[in-house]
């Protein structure tokens, strides 16, 4: 079956009970047993619900996973995949990384032994050297959050299959249809299913894809007693954007990909970061392991931060906020805003610059949003 096809029903099949084309949302806590230890097939929502095992589904198909962990936000499946560390563990963190990832490790996992190292997954060799005898995981994005580099998860996977390491991959920003890692040899992939998969910036949620069967039985175990579980609510929302998953993602990137071409002729940006511009370093990686460039990208612009406060200010169609991955596009300032809680110092060295513009490009007329970004970069110009 094709992507459009598992996008459309997956985890969306009619009822079997009543024939609803729509699916019910199952908002029990808890559900009736026909004796002592005897359930039905549910017991406690936390433990399993029919309408999150749909969602849960859904995302293991999409991704090719055998298994797939639903949770209450993108940190919260973040949590209990750390979960799976203990004390005197080492981490290796690919250096661009959403900031929240970053506070987690730095400021909660920390606080129980566990370290973690910052690498530069551009160079698997590198990565390979930076492992210790103490290293059980490495963690990545791709594309990076916020310079959209393209890393090479085939690469990376041969060198943790190879030091018996967990690979994570958060697919967040790609998303199922452009990317799969479970197939180039991660372990685990990760979602803020708040993204794109919801598509719709209504709802607050994460998922975990897995194929490993012992893997998937200490996750779901970490699930049920860490409990960051979603509501029935927020998984009948994620189902309903999946199905359009497909679609927007194709505008998405159809947007994006002219956004970043008009900002690299511009002459107002000093560097446009976008996965299929042929001017990226990963250029071809991006064309090989992506199907599409995706929504997202990040420019600096000329004039530093004035200037980039001035054109945020100056958008009229994108919107000034953090997240990404709706339908409507967004712009944020991640050094002030989604990065702040990474040490300045880190981030200036990581490039994370007060100059650094984050786009989420979303779904709108292209035209439109191309006038808007013009507007901006002029008034900018003016500050």
């Amino acid at each position: 079956m094709r992507f459009a096809t598992k996008a459309v029903h997956s985890g969306n099949e009619p009822d079997r009970e009543t024939g609803a084309v729509a699916p019910p949302i199952f908002t029990a806590s808890t559900f009736a047993q026909d004796g002592v230890g005897k359930p039905r097939g549910y017991e406690y929502s936390r433990s399993g619900n029919p309408t999150r095992e749909r969602l849960e589904r859904a995302v293991a198909e999409l991704e090719h996973g055998k298994h797939g962990l639903a949770f209450s936000s993108g940190l919260g499946a973040t949590a209990t995949v750390g979960s799976l560390l203990k004390k005197g563990d080492h981490v290796l963190i690919c250096n661009d990384v959403y900031g929240g990832t970053f506070r987690i490790f730095n400021s909660v996992f920390a606080n129980y032994g566990i370290s973690f190292s910052k690498v530069d997954a551009r160079d698997p060799d590198s990565l390979a050297r930076a492992v210790r005898p103490s290293t059980r995981m490495v963690w990545m994005e791709s594309p990076t959050n916020p310079l959209m580099v393209v890393l090479d998860i085939r690469a990376v996977a041969k060198i943790a299959r190879e030091k018996g390491l967990i690979l994570t991959v958060d697919n967040t920003f790609a998303s199922p249809y452009l990317q799969n890692p479970l197939k180039l040899g991660a372990t685990i992939v990760l979602h803020s299913t708040t993204k794109y998969i919801s598509g719709h910036s209504d709802m607050v949620g994460g998922a975990l894809a897995v194929s490993d069967e012992d893997l998937y039985g200490r996750l779901k175990f970490l699930q049920n007693a860490i409990g960051a579980v979603p509501s029935p609510f927020d998984c009948y929302l994620a189902l309903r954007g999946m199905r359009t998953l497909h679609l927007r993602m194709e505008q998405h990137s159809r947007n994006a990909q002219a956004i970043a071409e008009l900002l690299e002729g511009s002459g107002r940006a000093t560097s446009v970061f976008y996965p299929f511009l042929e001017s990226s370093p990963t250029y071809r990686l991006a064309k090989r392991q992506m199907s599409l460039g995706g929504g997202m990208l990040s420019f600096r612009i000329k004039g530093g931060y004035r200037a980039a406060s001035r054109f945020l200010e100056s958008l009229r169609v994108f919107v000034l906020a953090e997240s990404l991955g709706g339908v409507e596009s967004l712009a944020e300032l991640p050094a002030r805003m989604t990065h702040f809680s990474i040490p300045k110092v880190e981030r200036g060295r990581l490039g994370i610059t007060d100059d650094l513009i984050r786009l989420s490009v979303g779904i709108e007329d292209p035209l439109d949003l191309a006038d808007d970004v013009r507007r901006a970069l002029d008034r900018a110009a003016s500050a």
